[in-house]
């Protein structure tokens, strides 16, 4: 017997994580974190994906501007239980899912595919040597 694919989330999966991720940008926003690692830092949440049960989420986060990754990694996680309580009062949900920290790969990848897809373009536009 094999296993099914991942199943692509439900609607109420996207709808709470969105929800999530308004409520964490704008906490994150307000500066409730009293966090050396994370002062003067501006921290985006790309998007928020909650399990099929909503009892664990995972937030993708980038810091703007760049930098470094590691510690304000380092400082969300440790800042993780105290984020959900903060998000039990902003956001009604029957139980509030545990959160996880991960850096969103996703604008890299698109920049070396946008690369890939530069440098394809200009070996099309060198004339051909010969024949």
């Amino acid at each position: 017997m094999t296993r099914d694919r991942a199943k692509a989330p439900s609607q109420r999966q996207l709808r709470v994580g969105e929800e999530l991720r308004h409520a964490l940008a704008q906490l994150l926003m307000r500066g409730v974190l009293r966090d050396p690692d994370l002062d003067g830092v501006p921290i985006t949440v790309t998007e928020v994906r909650a399990s099929p049960d909503l009892k664990n989420a995972t937030a993708y986060v980038m810091p703007l501007g760049g930098g470094e990754e590691a510690p304000i990694l380092k400082a969300l996680t440790r800042a993780a239980p105290f984020l959900r309580g903060r998000l039990a009062r902003e956001v009604t949900l029957k139980f509030t899912p545990a959160l996880t920290f991960e850096i969103d790969e996703s604008f890299a990848e698109a920049e070396r595919i946008e690369a890939l897809l530069r440098e394809t373009r200009s070996d099309e536009d060198r004339p051909d040597d010969g024949a």
